[in-house]
């Protein structure tokens, strides 16, 4: 390969990186003007929750009194919370109700095992 030739494949190389650079950096430019002009509005707005059961059709709704009296829902109702009617049980009922004859819900944990006590040196 000449020299002449030489000059040329590297000028086009040249060529071809500097054009890259400048349009990765003509993209970071747009991105950073959006992100200046924003408002900031859609990142404060708040996502619903997903409905995890399908909605009852009108028949069923005119048939069916409504679940939730309005004496039980005086506050707001915090989505992430759960529902606490009926209250959870405990997974181990206590020694009373083990006396009366409730089953644990859980099988027992299997026993530790432990290894001898290390000697003092």
């Amino acid at each position: 390969m000449t020299s002449s030739e030489r000059n040329r494949v590297e000028r086009r190389d040249f060529t071809i990186a500097a054009a890259a650079i400048a349009g990765g950096l003509i993209v970071a430019g747009v991105a950073l003007l959006q992100f200046a002009t924003d408002d900031g509005s859609q990142a404060l707005t708040r996502t619903q929750w997903a409905q995890t059961t399908p909605a009852p059709r009108e028949q069923d709704d005119k048939a069916k009194p409504p679940a939730d009296s309005n004496a039980e829902r005086s506050a707001p109702v915090d989505p992430t919370s759960r529902p606490t009617t009926p209250p959870p049980q405990p997974a181990r009922p206590d020694v009373d109700a083990q006396n009366k004859g409730a089953k644990p819900a859980l099988p027992p944990a299997p026993a530790e095992k432990t290894a001898p006590p290390i000697d003092a040196k």
